[in-house]
């Protein structure tokens, strides 16, 4: 369940690449989102999904596992139901969520993930194309594998993040002539909180239609 900065960032591109051959890292939003409730943003909760990894530190996300699927379905469609069935865009959000409860039975954290982004870009009318590492040539090493994976989509430029920006060699990129362009959210109104919600709060209290109008980009769209 995406952060709304991340929604926004994947909605301004036309490929979003998911890295699914890269170490799972606890303690991070890969299997997890911090959800607040409808009628009260100050009243958050983590929404995790349990994940045990096969090969210990060195799994990769593609090879989590969820621990007991069908109890961490009942407690995520609870949660969800609990945190935004009062919505009045909730049916709309419940059709869209029906995926990624069927996720849950694959028995692995990524599928959750990846299908949970998905339905979420869904709603505001994202045309763009999902890509996976595992399937694109890449050399090693953090920035020439972002960078080599922005060149296999033919990419204009490779947007990312503010966090993502303080640790990129752009030097792989500028040797393949594709610019690192930084994406930089607003930081006011429905934005304050978008860094650590779950976009799931903006779309229920403001539904789909009124976050696809804010999340769309003056400049062209640049690939990611």
């Amino acid at each position: 369940m995406p952060r709304l900065t991340t929604l926004a960032k994947l909605f301004v591109a036309d490929y979003w690449i998911v890295l699914d051959d890269v170490q799972f890292t606890r303690r991070d939003y890969q299997h997890r989102a911090r959800l607040a409730a409808f009628d009260d943003l100050a009243r958050q909760q983590w929404l995790t999904t349990p994940t045990r990894l096969p090969h210990g530190r060195p799994t990769l996300i593609r090879e989590a596992l969820i621990d007991d699927a069908d109890r961490a379905r009942r407690r995520t469609d609870g949660m969800l139901r609990q945190h935004y069935g009062a919505s009045p865009h909730w049916p709309a959000l419940v059709r869209a969520l029906g995926p990624v409860l069927e996720a849950f039975d694959t028995g692995r954290t990524a599928a959750v993930a990846d299908t949970s982004t998905r339905v979420l870009l869904d709603p505001v009318g994202w045309r763009g194309q999902v890509l996976t590492s595992s399937r694109l040539p890449a050399r090693p090493g953090r920035s020439q594998r972002l960078a080599d994976l922005a060149a296999a989509t033919g990419a204009r430029a490779y947007v990312c993040g503010t966090g993502g920006m303080a640790y990129l060699d752009q030097a792989p990129f500028t040797a393949q002539n594709i610019p690192a362009t930084p994406f930089r959210p607003p930081t006011t109104t429905i934005w304050s909180s978008g860094r650590r919600l779950s976009a799931l709060w903006t779309l229920a209290t403001l539904g789909p239609q009124t976050v696809a109008a804010r999340s769309r980009p003056s400049p062209p769209t640049t690939p990611n």
